[in-house]
């Protein structure tokens, strides 16, 4: 839908002419921070196609990872029922919260084992990076220098984590586990992203085994 003065009209901006903005993984559904607009970054947010926020403390226009680089391309922006509040989502460049969590939201006051963790979307915002790491090939990256090797040498080390994962089993201890299979993890984004394939195929054929079971 085309944004339109009409559109941006509608907004209801609080006394301080600021409006709260939800943001949202567009891939998980994670909510990543809350943080505040006014007119003026909410047009350079239109404009630049990535996320610019009103400081209350420094009382100034700031853009999303300015200085971390963990900036935040947005897909889409929606108004509440009242207008009053805006939910933007976006594809979130490495982490958006300033302690090193993928999300702001990790303090729970109350949870359940029926809650969900936002942790699992790690593994979405890692292959943003892998995948940023092949078109950039930053110096004196591991992941560039398994690129620059070729599919051969990263074949090799996902067949070696892959046997490590099955030795720290057979040892059964817990950490060794959680160790090796993140080493496995992050070597399958890698061949994964060599061979051009995002993990939404294998999410959506993993889905399509479901259903027929």
């Amino acid at each position: 839908m085309k944004i339109t003065s009409e559109t941006l009209e509608q907004l209801k901006y609080d006394e301080k002419g600021l409006i709260p903005a939800v943001i949202q993984d567009v891939k998980s559904g994670t909510v990543l921070m809350v943080a505040y607009m006014n007119k003026e970054s909410l047009q350079k947010t239109l404009q630049d196609g990535r996320t610019w926020f009103y400081s209350r403390s420094r009382q100034e226009l700031w853009p999303k990872g300015e200085t971390s680089g963990n900036i935040q391309k947005v897909a889409s922006i929606c108004y509440d029922c009242d207008a009053d509040t805006l939910l933007i989502q976006v594809n979130q460049t490495g982490v958006a919260c300033h302690e090193g969590n993928f999300s702001c939201f990790s303090y729970p006051l109350q949870s359940s084992d029926k809650s969900v963790s936002s942790d699992w979307a790690t593994l979405s915002w890692l292959e943003d990076l892998v995948k940023e790491r092949k078109e950039t090939m930053p110096e004196g990256s591991y992941t560039t220098y398994l690129f620059e090797k070729g599919i051969d040498k990263i074949l090799k080390k996902v067949g070696e984590e892959a046997t490590e994962v099955v030795i720290a089993a057979k040892g059964e201890k817990e950490e060794e586990i959680v160790y090796e299979t993140a080493d496995l993890f992050y070597h399958i984004l890698v061949m994964l992203r060599d061979r051009n394939i995002d993990l939404e195929k294998i999410w959506t054929e993993l889905a399509s085994r479901h259903k027929e079971k």
